[in-house]
């Protein structure tokens, strides 16, 4: 058995593979006459981004007396935070921070989201799959400073990089980091133990830092952070090809024993994963429906106190057992800051473990009925003038609300828009016959009536187009066969090979119809598919146009690999500007081009 030594080095040196430096505390207290010490941690999930307060329905919250307010808003998110402090706090994160993110963060690589971040004193977060919008090599950009390789720097000038640490005990290389295997065991003066080379084998080079401690009153408390395994089908692939995404359970029991190694017994997940809820609930009230959330929360190792999740965007406070049958918080906090999960808690000074007994929580939801902090309102203003001119800038006119609501057949008039937008940017050069658009990737909607901005009824904003699409995919076009095309329909609704975990029903291009069966056999959903009202053969090709999400395989859309002769052409948000710059009055298109049989 090795002895504790050489575990705690031989964690150093896993660490050390990622470039990751263990942090260490201070020496353990001497007499200390409280058997327990007190602890507060405040909590943020699917910040998003959401400096100014988000607006229609993502900018109200149920509270806990069950009335719908208003909530959100980074200046009211400081407030709270600072009402909710006091000396035995420490605030955390589950990730989403970044990406998806309106224009004021967006325009810069969401620096000053991650910025005010660190102004309210977040110091630890899991990564979320958003963190990998732009790829693992800007997330670490983002987390250790510099400037944009492409774009420069901000108007802010240099990033400094993230005051807080990004957590991710479950990603790591496909394959050793250049140098990171020899690094680990040369930080053992070379000896290539059988044991280290094990748990490297077994493990994996970390990719980012699995875990970090922070000391709170003389004690110790890990935390522990992980991301849906789901990420690899749910972000650019071409961002995290080096990189595999564990399971979150065997990932978080390896970080639990190699914290429990160098004494930190009070342990804490950080998990960008969660569970649906009961709608209407109070945000305080035990409603989630198990899911792939509650998996992780019920069979992480024992050791682990607490389950503080993220990613489904819902509220709620749930007490569940561990695998020895104890019981252990599992919790969330909403989205877009409109929620701070409060834990109060008690660490026995001799374990040093935490006192599950004495966990209180609370989901406190972020009014706006507060006064806004005066650092953070400057802070935001400054960044909303600079992006201004760009935010402001009308590209076209609508002459009535174009939704992204889903019909009854699952499209939506503006997801039609969209997909419109794309075909006319890629016919020439991609010879692009139809596009098909994910629906996830429509984030909000265009409304008729004016903003505070000024611009007017029925103008929109180069600001407003952002919001509807934020991730600045590429547009691309590949040549898929009548049946690929077929299979990739299919691949829509549950069940088949590729897992999709709920129905997604692409929005296409108005030139394109079809008919579907949801009840029919998976395979045999699909039917009477036509291109400008001309029925598709299984043998014909069709050039095909597509963000670079789904092209990839996002969004468990796996037939869309299989297509051949790519051609990459402008941002998908160039193709939707450049739209109402060729129809500058558009009529809401009518989702009528998906027709549902029984």
């Amino acid at each position: 058995m090795m002895s504790r030594s050489f575990l705690r080095l031989t964690m150093a040196c896993v660490l050390a593979g990622a470039g990751v430096t263990l942090a260490t505390g201070p020496a353990e207290a001497g007499n200390t006459p409280a058997k327990t010490v007190p602890v507060r941690l405040l909590s943020l999930n699917d910040f998003h981004g959401n400096l100014e307060p988000p607006t229609g329905s993502s900018g109200r919250m149920v509270d806990e007396t069950g009335a719908t307010v208003e909530a959100g808003g980074a200046v009211y998110v400081a407030t709270h935070l600072k009402q909710l402090s006091d000396k035995n706090t420490l605030k955390v994160a589950q990730g989403d921070l970044i990406g998806a993110t309106p224009l004021i963060s967006a325009a810069y690589h969401d620096e000053p989201s991650v910025e005010f971040l660190g102004k309210i004193g977040v110091t630890a977060s899991a990564v979320g799959n958003h963190e990998f919008d732009e790829g693992y090599a800007e997330l670490r950009r983002i987390m250790n400073g510099g400037c944009h390789p492409v774009d420069g720097c901000s108007p802010a000038g240099e990033w400094k990089g993230a005051a807080y640490s990004y957590l991710g005990a479950n990603v790591v290389f496909k394959r050793p980091a250049q140098g990171a295997e020899k690094q680990a065991l040369g930080a053992l003066g070379g000896t290539n133990t059988p044991s280290l080379r094990a748990l490297l084998k077994d493990y994996g080079i970390p990719a980012l830092p699995p875990v970090a401690i922070r000391w709170m009153n003389g004690v110790p408390i890990g935390f522990i952070g992980l991301v849906t395994g789901s990420t690899p089908s749910i972000v650019t692939s071409e961002g995290i090809k080096d990189l595999d995404f564990i399971d979150e359970v065997k990932a978080a029991n390896v970080a639990s024993r190699l914290l429990k190694i160098v004494g930190v017994k009070a342990q804490v997940v950080l998990v960008h994963e969660g569970d649906q809820v009961t709608a209407g609930r109070s945000p305080d009230s035990c409603s989630a429906q198990p899911g792939a959330g509650n998996r992780i929360a019920t069979q992480v190792d024992a050791e682990i106190d607490m389950i503080l999740s993220g990613h489904s965007h819902q509220a709620y406070l749930c007490t569940v057992a561990d695998p020895k049958g104890a019981g252990r918080l599992y919790s969330q906090g909403g989205s877009f800051g409109r929620v701070i999960t409060k834990v109060d808690f008690q660490v026995d000074v001799r374990t040093r473990d935490v006192v599950r007994s004495s966990v209180v929580a609370d989901n406190q939801v972020v009014t706006r009925t507060v006064t806004p902090d005066p650092e953070i309102s400057a802070f935001v203003q400054t960044w909303k003038d600079r992006v201004a001119p760009v935010a402001n800038r009308p590209i076209g006119k609508i002459t009535a609300d174009i939704t992204n609501a889903a019909s009854a057949s699952g499209e939506s008039s503006l997801g039609n828009l969209i997909a419109d937008g794309q075909l006319a940017a890629t016919r020439t050069g991609g010879n692009a016959q139809i596009a098909l658009m994910n629906p996830g990737g429509v984030r909000a909607g265009l409304t008729y009536t004016g903003s505070p901005a000024g611009e007017g009824d029925g103008v929109v904003t180069y600001g407003e187009a952002f919001t509807v699409q934020p991730f600045n995919n590429l547009m691309q076009v590949i040549t898929l066969t009548g049946a690929q095309l077929k299979t990739v329909l299919e691949q829509q609704f549950t069940g088949g090979p590729n897992a999709q975990a709920f129905t997604k029903i692409l929005q296409p291009s108005s030139n394109f119809t079809y008919t579907y069966s949801a009840s029919a056999p998976w395979g045999s959903k699909i039917s009477a598919m036509k291109i400008d009202g001309v029925d598709v053969t299984d043998t014909q090709t069709i050039r095909v146009a597509a963000n670079n999400f789904l092209v990839g395989g996002g969004d468990a859309f796996a037939a869309f690999t299989g297509g051949t002769d790519l051609w990459s052409g402008p941002l998908d948000i160039d193709a939707f500007a450049a739209h109402f710059a060729a129809n500058p009055l558009i009529t809401p298109p009518v989702p009528n081009h998906i027709t549902v049989a029984p």
